[in-house]
């Protein structure tokens, strides 16, 4: 028997604070149990990345966020691949020893799990990212130098021919700072996603193609009192190899444009047979999205929840800096406590039946009709 695959869309906003999914990869776990139960899972970075920790989940898609907002909206696909060739670029602000952190943890990658990462380049002039922290609690950036950034991804685009980009940008070195303490004990925001954020918007939306950022930094003095959300951060000298992983196997974008260049080699080829495999995955695919329940804010979730055949499940749990849940943006949203119950709402979608129907009470049929009186008499004629 041929069911529709179930494709999922796991959402933990960057920067706003999560419990879960706010520190060094913490909602990975989340994201391998929720595979399980789906034919695919679609993601963002901030989800799988947790520094020199990683996961291979074969039916997870890598996409970053603006990435992601724009399959939401229905305006771009995504094409998985069997392997990216890779391009690295290296801030020119990044001390030589760092660099060269960075450069060795490449080679690892390379040698040890056989990733295609070809070139690297070094901006023209460093980035100089400067963090923020807006009045809601989230955590933001600038990059006073984005051409320096985009000159780096277009010479390697055009030169190397890479497929999808990594990017190590010198961030500040924040150490004794409140935010940082309180990151590195399990509590507060990232004070970094959201500069991440930035740079990897930044090229994505210029070049629509694959990119995740590491940020560099100093290592941080041992603090027995860590806490083990934050750990993942603590172990080396750099963030890279989850990048690198993630980006490795990260789905190509298709645009109008890829689109049509696709279909132009399918004319020319017109003998070969094509299978659904081949098609991209669109918005259209999306059967359920997995979200905070106090962040339903984002262009990616207001785009799918106002598509009727997706389920949007908010995660109580999950708390965040964010104060915006589905009702203040009627979004019609499945209210659940853990991401053990939203696993358990998507089993129910994935067999078929309505998750209403496994609670105790049922609520009557709706009529819609104007009809209502004459059942009213049927009823009083009946009894």
């Amino acid at each position: 028997m041929n069911l529709r695959p179930l494709t999922v869309v796991l959402i933990v906003p960057t920067g706003v604070g999560a419990s879960i999914g706010g520190f060094a990869g913490d909602s990975l776990p989340v994201a391998r149990a929720i595979a399980q139960v789906s034919d695919t899972l679609i993601t963002h970075p901030n989800v799988l990345n947790g520094a020199q920790l990683y996961w291979p989940i074969a039916n997870a898609l890598y996409v970053e966020g603006y990435g992601l907002d724009k399959f939401a909206q229905g305006c771009w696909g995504l094409q998985p691949v069997h392997q990216n060739r890779i391009g690295l670029i290296l801030d020119r602000g990044i001390e030589p020893d760092l660099q060269l952190r960075h450069l060795q943890a490449v080679d690892a990658a390379r040698a040890t799990l056989g990733l295609n990462i070809t070139d690297y380049v070094l901006t023209d002039v460093p980035l100089n990212v400067e963090l923020r922290m807006s009045e809601s609690g989230a955590s933001w950036g600038t990059i006073a130098n984005p051409d320096s950034l985009l000159r780096a991804a277009e010479k390697l685009i055009t030169q190397a021919k890479v497929e999808a980009i990594a990017v190590v940008a010198r961030f500040p070195d924040d150490e004794g700072s409140l935010a940082l303490a309180n990151y590195r004990h399990g509590k507060g925001v990232d004070p970094l996603a959201g500069a991440e954020a930035a740079i990897s918007h930044l090229i994505v939306r210029t070049f629509k193609i694959p990119c995740a950022h590491a940020p560099a930094l100093l290592p941080l003095p041992l603090d027995p009192h860590l806490s083990p959300r934050s750990a993942a951060e603590e172990i080396g000298y750099t963030f890279l190899p989850c990048v690198l992983a993630g980006l490795s196997k990260a789905p190509q974008f298709v645009t109008q444009g890829t689109a049509e260049r696709d279909t132009d080699k399918k004319r020319k080829h017109s003998q070969l047979p094509i299978t659904n495999y081949q098609l991209p995955i669109t918005a259209d695919r999306v059967d359920a999205v997995v979200i905070p329940a106090t962040a339903c804010g984002g262009s990616a979730i207001l785009s799918l929840s106002g598509r009727s055949a997706v389920q949007i499940i908010a995660v109580a749990d999950n708390k965040t800096q964010m104060q915006v849940p589905p009702e203040k943006l009627g979004i019609k949203a499945l209210q659940v406590n853990s991401y053990l119950e939203a696993i358990g709402v998507l089993v129910a979608l994935r067999a078929g039946i309505t998750p209403v129907a496994l609670g105790a009470d049922i609520s009557p049929l709706r009529c819609l009709s104007d009809s209502t009186k004459q059942i009213s008499n049927l009823k009083s004629k009946i009894d």
